[in-house]
């Protein structure tokens, strides 16, 4: 891969000014395009809505823990910090001479707005509310009739795997580039260099779970469209842009640091139980070396630090301050990760992540593996989980239920109902424009494939409050 290729700067459309017809820079906004990026996704709805979204703990009234939109905000500062260094690195270290000085701000002002975006395209409810759309499609897909012809017959095998694999990640490119509406048809309108990093799975959800492939998919049959485009301007053939490795890192030293802070918070877990968790793993699976043992002794010397100074919360200070210290080293060693792997990054063979075989691999690991069983596996978190799943179940029935003969010629028993009609009213009229725009011209086939995703765009955009609340509306629940 080529840096200058992977720094394409272009967008789906391009509005020039005089100046820049001319092959001059303007005189009045010094932006390179990534900082125009930038601006463009934080004055976004879409962006704001993330502040009603789940990060863990769905529909949580607590001010302390974690939204979707404070955990993106700490992936785009992870994300810059590494892109920093790892640009460092690249010209004094790897002594790339492809990599130009200048292409160190570029990697920063990516980064920054990928991590932005990163999980933009999310259900309400976090990724349980991925599970909860997958779940309904893989049972109801095969049992929903048009015409008299089960829809499982009349989809291509992509299309029906595009909702039994629904992805978040998918949803975000399709969103920022379609569903958005700031440049016609062109979503945000952003530039290709940061469509490509945001693409964690460059396959299709035909391909999604293959051995020796990604287990979730990175577009959907809809956009293929945008991908193959920013593929081709990336000259990616079909790898991951280097910048994704960075952007995926910065997402884990989020989550896996946040989580046990706010699992500690909300009482799912003592500062007792994670040292003693953390020491146990790292006997019963040979995850103790040096480094490991290092940072497992300093969370126990800052707890008995605060018993010391008389500190009110010493569990608290502990944790926070250790999390603190480690996403640190976690930093580090995903720097020497990109760096060790260069070659194979830019080649497009390496596969792995960038803590993979390093020194902080085992910790890393083991908070994940505590999060999941003290956290994701609690009593709060699957009631929750449950009534999440009640919600986005019901609203999937009533609407793809209600757009099926949508948009048709059927008419009496087959066609729509008087509810449907007013169910197809309360979506969006941004989404609804988009599948016109979309379906003009598309066999009937392809047109309800759409009609279904007008579904998930339409759920998809939701806040948890907004979701909740439209379900208690429509079902009477007082």
């Amino acid at each position: 891969m080529d840096w200058q290729k992977l720094f394409c700067s272009d967008r789906a459309y391009m509005r020039k000014t005089e100046n820049q017809r001319e092959g001059k820079p303007s005189l009045t906004d010094l932006r390179n395009e990534f900082e125009k990026d930038y601006h463009r996704i934080i004055g976004s709805a879409s962006f704001r809505r993330l502040q009603d979204k789940t990060q863990v703990f769905p529909l949580d009234r607590s001010d302390f823990v974690r939204t979707r939109l404070t955990h993106t905000l700490e992936v785009s500062s992870f994300a810059n910090s590494l892109g920093q260094s790892i640009s460092k690195s690249i010209i004094e270290n790897i002594k790339d001479p492809s990599f130009k000085e200048e292409y160190r701000g570029y990697i920063s002002n990516i980064l920054l707005c990928a991590g932005l975006l990163h999980d933009i395209g999310n259900p309400p409810f976090g990724h349980f509310g991925e599970t909860a759309i997958r779940n309904w499609f893989r049972e109801n897909l095969p049992k929903l009739y048009f015409k008299g012809k089960p829809l499982s017959a009349l989809l291509d095998r992509q299309m029906q795997e595009d909702f039994y694999h629904f992805e978040g990640n998918a949803q975000a490119l399709r969103l920022v580039t379609k569903l958005h509406f700031l440049i016609g048809s062109n979503g945000m309108n952003l530039t290709k260099a940061l469509l490509g990093t945001i693409i964690k799975y460059p396959i299709a959800s035909t391909e999604a779970g293959l051995p020796g492939n990604y287990k979730k998919s990175g577009y959907f049959y809809a956009d293929r469209d945008v991908f193959f485009d920013i593929e081709e301007s990336l000259g990616l053939n079909g790898s991951r842009h280097p910048l994704t490795f960075i952007l995926e890192a910065a997402d884990d030293i989020a989550y896996r640091t946040a989580d046990i802070e706010d699992a500690v918070k909300k009482g799912c877990i003592s500062y007792g139980e994670l040292l003693s968790e953390l020491k146990a793993a790292g006997e019963s699976r040979a995850l103790g070396n040096d480094r490991y043992k290092e940072q497992v002794g300093r969370l126990e010397k800052l707890y008995n630090d605060a018993l010391g100074s008389g500190i009110s919360r010493p569990d608290l200070f502990a944790v926070q301050n250790w999390i603190v210290n480690t996403q640190g080293k976690f930093i580090s060693a995903a720097i020497f990760g990109f760096t060790r792997h260069y070659g194979e990054i830019m080649e497009g063979t390496y596969r792995e992540d960038l803590f993979s075989g390093s020194d902080m691999e085992p910790l890393i690991s083991a908070l994940g593996d505590i999060a999941y069983r003290y956290v994701f596996t609690s009593k709060p978190i699957y009631k929750l989980e449950i009534a999440a799943q009640v919600i986005l179940s019901n609203l999937l029935d009533k609407f793809v239920r209600a757009v099926l003969y949508f948009d048709t010629e059927c008419p009496g028993e087959q066609g729509m109902t008087a509810v449907d009609e007013k169910l197809i009213s309360l979506i969006s009229e941004n989404y609804m424009n988009v599948y016109k725009r979309c379906s003009r011209g598309k066999d009937e086939k392809e047109r309800l494939y759409l009609r279904l995703m007008l579904v998930t765009d339409y759920i998809c955009g939701m806040t948890d409050s907004f979701a909740k609340t439209l379900y208690q509306e429509l079902n009477a629940v007082i």
